[in-house]
């Protein structure tokens, strides 16, 4: 029977624990993986002090990230784009609208980069119309937007 030792976490290990949890591994996990990584230290005072430091760093960081996130998601608000694409017959496509010229047409748009895996679109477009993807620039910070997708040949572009 091996005998375990507590550690308290410092941040989240897969399968252990998330940070601030106190936990039982063996001397060898804990010596070799985790003191090394700096995702546990011994569970003393100190380490616990230590450990509300760091909480409330990381705390004060997501706070001023998520200002920042805020004011992004301000200069997106009442976001309407208008794409114009050649169709096939007036409102199927004759390719597609995608995701990167979503992207530039917002950036042209607002001058705010937007990325990749920020925007929320299941497939390309590729018929005539209105849609509402979603923008999740993190922290639970969502934007909504409108994309109008016209034909290139018709009266509305």
């Amino acid at each position: 029977m091996t005998k375990h030792i507590e550690v308290m976490l410092m941040d989240g290990v897969k399968k252990l624990g998330k940070a601030g949890e106190i936990v039982k591994v063996t001397p060898g996990y804990a010596r070799n993986y985790l003191f090394p990584k700096g995702l546990a230290a011994v569970a003393t005072e100190a380490a616990k002090r230590r450990l509300k430091k760091l909480e409330a760093e990381r705390a004060a960081r997501a706070a001023e990230e998520k200002k920042a996130l805020l004011e992004v998601a301000k200069k997106l608000d009442k976001l309407e784009i208008t794409v114009s694409a050649s169709t096939v017959d007036g409102k199927k496509l004759y390719g597609s609208v995608g995701i990167s010229d979503i992207l530039a047409a917002i950036e042209a748009n607002r001058g705010v980069k937007v990325e990749r895996g920020q925007l929320e679109l299941d497939d390309a477009l590729r018929e005539v119309g209105e849609y509402t993807p979603t923008i999740n620039l993190g922290h639970g910070v969502t934007v909504k937007f409108k994309i109008h997708i016209v034909d290139e040949g018709s009266a509305e572009a």
